[in-house]
């Protein structure tokens, strides 16, 4: 099977989990629940919003027509109030931000522009019409679909959702993703490892990384290197709607995965993604569950998992809109790398994210600089070299 390139192996991921994924069962939260979880519903704004025409300015509420020139101040309205009378030629009322426009004017002039004397008002300034003002229904009409199937809820929907008077809403199920690390050198994280063993640290990433993309993670024990007992675990992890398998990938003697999944009955989309670290990736489907077979070294589960299997994940779940931010930064210092892979180096963004620096590590199961880092450079398969201050796309953490 031949290796696909990073852009190829993401789109095949994409394009086989949404062609064969299904309709998630659908369930009631509140408001408290709802930011991350994938929307089930179409929702509708209940009215105008504003439901009134209102100021976006403190100011004065004017005839447009009447500036520039001195106006007479017949009142005073509030956010949460409502002038009863008509402003008039020649007149002004004091308004605040938010509160509903007096009958009669078309215009609000901002205080700042303004002088007050006494019960007058003075502006050189002239206005346009609507000037400082959202009218009714700007931001949307009663009916309208302000939130559509499929998107994440993120703390603005919330916000939406309760000036909408939405106190619950429906959403899909999380789904559900067994994690199986495989290898006889694991031991668990309260084990006293031997110099040849290591604790089980990528299942518990992965737990982390599938919590964080909004699914449901159940973590199983670690598959020894027999093709007997990784076949008992792998069984009961496709009962989940998605597996993840840590090791066991790659062409050592011991490394049994990719053969018990065939004799499951798997079909193998692809075995191998011209990428560093995470080069022996697979990717396939048991029946109706699909799989990842991720590398076994720490960064290359982690990066792995990040670029392909959250979005599968995120497909399961319901999500419509797939993404993968991956801004550009500047180099604080020159940059090179052997061409042919798309790598992800660990790196520190700086707070505003204009700059990046590669963080110096040893490898793939250097966990201690991934700690240290904030993001992956991102450098591309035909540049072997980023000179100071050139950009190059940053993936965060």
């Amino acid at each position: 099977m031949a290796p696909l390139t990073f852009a190829e192996a993401r789109g095949r991921v994409m394009a086989e989990v949404r062609d064969a994924r299904r309709i998630p069962t659908a369930e009631e939260v509140g408001l408290d629940r709802a930011a991350g979880r994938v929307l089930a519903e179409a929702v509708a704004a209940d009215r105008d919003s504003p439901v009134v025409a209102r100021s976006v300015r403190d100011g004065y509420a004017v005839r447009a027509v009447d500036l520039p020139g001195e106006l007479l101040v017949i009142g005073e309205v509030r956010a949460g109030e409502r002038f009863t009378g008509t402003v008039g030629a020649g007149q002004a009322v004091e308004i605040m931000t938010g509160a509903p426009i007096p009958a009669g004017a078309d215009a609000v002039v901002m205080v700042e522009h303004t002088r007050r004397a006494g019960g007058r008002v003075q502006t050189d300034r002239s206005a346009e019409p609507n000037q400082f003002i959202n009218p009714k229904g700007c931001e949307a009409t009663a009916g309208e679909v302000v939130l559509r199937v499929g998107k994440r809820l993120d703390y603005s929907d919330v916000a939406m959702l309760a000036a909408f008077g939405r106190s619950s809403v429906k959403v899909y199920a999380r789904p559900l993703v067994a994690i199986i690390a495989t290898g006889d050198e694991i031991v668990e994280v309260d084990q006293k490892p031997e110099e040849f063993q290591i604790r089980n640290s990528n299942a518990r990433s992965l737990e982390a990384q599938v919590v964080r993309a909004g699914g449901v993670p159940l973590v199983l024990p670690v598959a020894r290197d027999t093709v007997e007992h990784t076949r008992e675990i792998i069984g009961r992890g496709l009962a989940a709607d998605l597996l993840l398998l840590s090791g066991g990938v790659s062409a050592g003697k011991y490394d049994v995965v990719e053969e018990v999944l065939a004799g499951l009955g798997a079909e193998f989309f692809f075995d191998r993604v011209l990428i560093q670290p995470g080069q022996p990736l697979v990717f396939g489907r048991v029946g109706r569950t699909f799989f990842f077979g991720l590398p076994g070294n720490p960064s290359s589960t982690m990066v792995t998992f990040e670029v392909f299997a959250r979005a599968a994940l995120e497909l399961l779940a319901g999500q419509e809109e797939i993404t993968l931010p991956m801004p550009l930064a500047r180099l604080t210092r020159e940059f090179r790398h052997r061409a042919g892979l798309t790598r992800f180096l660990p790196a520190r963004l700086s707070a505003d994210g204009g700059e990046v620096t590669p963080v110096a590590w040893h490898g793939s199961g250097d966990v201690p600089a991934l700690t240290r880092a904030n993001a992956f450079l991102v450098a591309d398969p035909d540049r072997p070299e980023y000179a100071s201050g050139e950009l190059i796309r940053v993936l965060m953490k």
